[in-house]
């Protein structure tokens, strides 16, 4: 159970970090946490959401300090944290379950192990209270999409059956406690779903997309699933570091974070940052904006028509 809440006038706000990618405290790393110090001084969130590949395990001397070094600006300021994993926080030196440990080590964060039977490590879910504490008011579901597929069809991994049926059992529980009404969702995860590529070519999308849509290449059904609930408003990935655009496919708006570490590659002109969203209690949707490291606050990116119409066969 987290301790999140609305705030009295209602609103929620999560700061997206994604793609730190942090090493051994190198001169990048340390520009890194610089942003991330102005970006939570800025913004006063109510949560930090790490939406994986906090650390680049394999170029770490000592991943357990590095990951802790990564994180500790959350604590810094005595904000409340949670991760996701990415493909690269765990690639060498230190185990997924070894790196849940180390976040929970500080006593401000809300990563949970999740259940051991499922796919992955750290499938959990938040509950946002009602600014009256009375209710659960928004959710707030964390799930590990994997790294890379040992199928013989090779690239990025997808999110798991067993998964997905864990998602749509808490989905169900909450709506029938919710006396009937889905309650509004969030999810966040570091490989983007497949439908992020259907959305950039045949709808229209806000923002950029300079590297291509770097998910798997089997569809799972996960979006599929948050469309039958009809409780998921925004979706929030990371891992392709220059794309930052959003878009809404059948009513639920998918979205990438803007990348925050320096120690990993980027693109000349595009400035790290962090993706800010902001919920309102009792009411449809989200706002959202990006927070780039020269402080200023990006609140309407440029407008993306679709590249291609659906033809009917």
């Amino acid at each position: 159970m987290s301790s999140l809440r609305f705030r009295e006038d209602g609103t929620f706000k999560i700061v997206q970090l994604t793609d730190l990618h942090w090493k051994n405290g190198e001169e990048e790393d340390r520009r890194t946490y610089s942003l991330m110090q102005s970006i939570l001084e800025a913004e006063a969130p109510d949560l930090v959401m790490f939406t994986g590949d906090v650390i680049e395990s394999g170029k770490c001397l000592d991943p357990f300090q590095s990951y802790r070094d990564a994180v500790k600006v959350a604590d810094e300021f005595g904000l409340p944290w949670s991760a996701v994993f990415g493909n690269h926080d765990a690639e060498h030196g230190i185990t997924k379950e070894e790196m849940i440990r180390v976040q929970q080590e500080s006593p401000n964060c809300l990563t949970q192990a999740g259940p051991e039977e499922l796919d992955g490590h750290g499938n959990y879910v938040l509950e946002v209270q009602s600014r009256a504490g009375t209710e659960t008011a928004a959710l707030l579901y964390c799930m590990d999409s994997g790294e890379y597929t040992d199928h013989s069809i090779g690239g990025y991994d997808w999110i798991r059956p067993a998964q997905i049926n864990w998602y749509i059992e808490h989905s169900t529980r909450y709506t029938k406690e919710n006396g009937g009404v889905p309650v509004p969702s969030l999810a966040f995860f570091h490989i983007p779903l497949p439908e992020y590529d259907e959305l950039w070519r045949y709808h229209t999308c806000h923002g950029h997309n300079y590297e291509g849509i770097g998910g798997p290449k089997v569809n799972s059904g996960m979006f599929a699933s948050f469309l039958r609930m009809g409780d998921v408003r925004g979706v929030f990935v990371g891992h392709d570091h220059v794309n930052d655009f959003w878009g809404e496919l059948h009513g639920i708006r998918l979205c990438y974070g803007r990348a925050t570490g320096y120690n990993t590659y980027g693109r000349e002109g595009f400035p790290r940052g962090a993706r800010v969203i902001q919920l309102a209690e009792n009411e449809p949707g989200f706002q959202s904006w990006l927070r780039l490291d020269d402080g200023s606050k990006v609140s309407e990116q440029p407008v993306h028509p679709p590249e291609q119409v659906w033809k009917r066969v």
